[in-house]
């Protein structure tokens, strides 16, 4: 007897560098039971995960499946930064034997999950901005291993979240101490781009410049460096994170100017969610603003953070509802 009833349920995935998560959904809602974590190492490849998970649930015949991966698609191929996993069509259709397959980068599937995540998991950093339209468009901005942002829009046929690698553009410069450490972050990779500050390793990055500068120089992880700003016993940490939350809000503001979100910006990943509380103190909102004369304009856009770690799999289902529909 199988546990789930045949060509109803969906199966989303959400595939990091490290881990995969899977998931069943029935439409937009996840099935908290059935959410599994697999380790990429012990696995060949994005087949055998998905086929484990199918055999985990009970050889689940799922109707359809969508994956969000970190890394830019292209043409229904999925190529991810630090994994050498073919994802692609065929192999999801041969992995679940699902009628229904899609692949979305996984900033389009935090895109597709808005409207969807509890209020409870959404923290408002600036939230005086006038009501929006319904059909405004909204940004999610990813901060974690890497940096990316996606424009979401409401259209006549249904939701559609542009991809985007905007995370390996230029780091933008302000004054000369961000010059110096542009100059510093682009030894990594001969260019100093948005991803080398706004990360994990580019908190890293920041700190380590910092102390050089000072001509004391130590490294410290990323998670320590928060764990020291929320402690307040390393100024090096307090500084570190003063600097990240500038760059972020001067970026966070030029993507908005580029996208006009009117709907909201809404940040996501795991470097976001342990600076969100900070924000504010650090400066976030006065650089995200410091526009010159559109300064007064800025103020048309709110800010917020999702806390949920689900919302890449709720994306998924979201997504394969409106394309199944």
């Amino acid at each position: 007897m199988t546990k789930h009833p045949a060509n109803t349920l969906s199966l989303v995935a959400d595939i990091g560098g490290t881990n995969t998560r899977v998931a069943l959904a029935d439409g937009v809602e996840l099935l908290p039971d059935t959410v599994r974590r697999y380790s990429n190492a012990k696995f060949a490849g994005l087949e055998s995960v998905l086929r484990q998970f199918v055999s985990d649930e009970g050889d689940v015949d799922c109707k359809g499946a969508c994956v969000a991966v970190a890394g830019p698609v292209r043409d229904g191929v999925g190529t991810m930064t630090n994994l050498d996993w073919a994802i692609d069509k065929d192999t999801l259709r041969r992995a679940t034997r699902a009628e229904h397959v899609a692949i979305l980068n996984d900033l389009q599937a935090q895109g597709h999950a808005l409207g969807y995540v509890p209020e409870e998991n959404i923290t408002h950093i600036i939230n005086d901005a006038p009501v929006p339209s319904p059909n405004a468009v909204r940004l999610v901005i990813g901060v974690g291993t890497g940096f990316n942002a996606a424009p979401v829009f409401e259209t006549e046929g249904g939701r559609l979240v542009a991809p985007a690698e905007c995370g390996h553009a230029n780091l933008p410069i302000r004054n000369e101490h961000e010059l110096a450490l542009c100059k510093f972050v682009e030894t990594a990779h001969g260019f100093p781009a948005v991803e080398d500050v706004l990360s994990g390793r580019g908190l890293e990055r920041v700190y380590l410049f910092l102390g050089t500068e000072e001509g004391d120089i130590r490294e410290k992880s990323a998670a320590d460096i928060m764990a020291s700003v929320e402690a307040g016993d390393d100024p090096r940490a307090e500084e570190t994170a003063r600097l990240f939350a500038k760059i972020l809000g001067t970026v966070a503001g030029n993507l908005s100017l580029f996208n006009l979100p009117f709907g909201g910006v809404f940040l996501v990943g795991g470097v976001a969610r342990a600076i969100t509380p900070h924000l504010d103190r650090l400066g976030f909102s006065d650089a995200f603003r410091d526009k010159g004369r559109f300064a007064g304009f800025m103020k048309n856009f709110s800010v917020s953070a999702i806390e949920d770690d689900f919302a890449a799999l709720t994306g998924c289902a979201s997504h394969l509802r409106n394309v199944m529909s």
